[in-house]
């Protein structure tokens, strides 16, 4: 008897931790971590570079910037998960550090996930006009000679956010939104290099239309240096230089496009203003508005084509005109392996605040040194 007992407790046991194993291994197959990433290098031709006719070589992230990352989730019950990225940027031709060197300066921040109330993130990331407002903006499709001459409305993301919490809504609907404060840090002072951002979306369709405003406090130079903040910079080119000493930025940016049959058209506006202190090297507030406009047809599954025009006004403290067209295609020669071609315009006049205005394309921060830039670019990019 004392023996069947034992028995039925040995089986009962082992059925338990039988029990408990399986299920702890059904939690574990549903967590995951990828590692993942893209190389894309190429040749570019520019003509008129820092007052020079010619400059040949390679880049690397012409199209897509070279990286790897690592993204997790992990299943927590209830319909919540833990979630988090490090993404690392990379030159190809030299093998160092993008993002001033950082280790992971494209993306890091650990979150939480709910199909209910949104996902909650905290470290360094995208605002929520690159996270809602890009997507339907030309530079979405073939990259950084389509977006505003030194990117001076962060429409191509050349600023990220350290210090920062966002909070993304689910998809009501068609509609989402998107909520960001980054800390500045500074002691004696909550407002100083600060961070706060908000945007919406709205997509039925092939009809996408979003629009967000950025705020970007450039520091308290009685607290600190002018520039301590929780935003990266945008003073990348001659296009804005001048303005680096602004105690704030403010952008608006709304965008909008439409899919049918084998093209999508679109474009955006934006409103960039870089405002003066008694710290400030100029005194009167410097406006940027860009206009840009943009078609891709889809002429097989495997190739892409597209065109765009952007027209770059500033006004306030000084005033320049920069009128860009690009045009490009794109052919993937495998789901992950494709090959692009980039050939871009600028022509500008006016003053930039430091003299005369310079051809600028995109997001590339070349400055022409002189009033007109062409670039011809042909890459290869992998995905893995």
């Amino acid at each position: 008897m004392m023996n069947r007992s034992r028995a039925a407790r040995t089986t009962i046991k082992g059925a338990i931790t039988i029990a408990t194993f399986g299920v702890a291994a059904n939690a574990l197959a549903q967590s995951s971590v990828t590692l993942y990433g893209i190389v894309d290098n190429g040749f570019v031709y520019t003509h008129n570079s820092g007052g020079q006719s010619t400059q040949v070589g390679l880049i690397s992230g012409s199209l897509s910037g070279s990286r790897w990352g690592l993204k997790g989730v992990e299943p927590l019950g209830g319909g919540l998960s833990a979630i988090f990225q490090l993404e690392n940027g990379v030159n190809l031709n030299t093998g160092k550090m993008n993002q001033g060197g950082r280790l992971f300066g494209r993306q890091s921040y650990v979150g939480l996930k709910s199909a209910t109330a949104g996902t909650l993130t905290m470290g360094r990331v995208y605002d929520p006009l690159t996270d809602l407002v890009q997507p339907a903006q030309g530079d979405n499709y073939l990259g950084q000679t389509f977006t505003s001459p030194g990117d001076v409305d962060n429409a191509d993301s050349s600023a990220r956010f350290n210090n920062a919490l966002k909070w993304a809504s689910p998809n009501w609907y068609g509609l989402t939104s998107e909520l960001m404060y980054g800390f500045g840090g500074v002691a004696g002072s909550v407002v100083s290099g600060q961070t706060y951002s908000a945007a919406l979306s709205y997509g039925q369709g092939g009809f996408t239309v979003a629009g967000g405003y950025l705020h970007m406090d450039r520091g308290n130079p009685t607290l600190s240096t002018r520039g301590t903040a929780s935003s990266d910079t945008l003073f990348n080119s001659s296009v804005n230089a001048a303005y680096a000493s602004a105690k704030a930025i403010d952008i608006w940016r709304v965008s909008t496009q439409y899919a049918f049959s084998a093209f999508t058209v679109g474009g955006y506006y934006s409103d960039s203003r870089y405002s003066a202190d008694g710290a400030s090297k100029f005194s009167r507030t410097e406006i940027y508005r860009n206009t840009s406009a943009f078609a891709v047809w889809k002429v097989t599954p495997a190739w892409l084509a597209e065109a765009a025009y952007n027209f770059l006004k500033s006004s306030g403290d000084s005033a320049a005109r920069y009128h860009q067209v690009s045009i490009g295609a794109d052919y993937l020669l495998s789901k992950r392996t494709d090959i692009y071609t980039i050939v871009s315009y600028t022509h500008a006049s006016g003053q930039n605040g430091a003299g005369n205005a310079q051809a600028v394309i995109g997001a590339t921060d070349i400055d022409a040194g002189r009033p007109s830039q062409t670039r011809i670019n042909v890459g290869l990019r992998h995905r893995f």
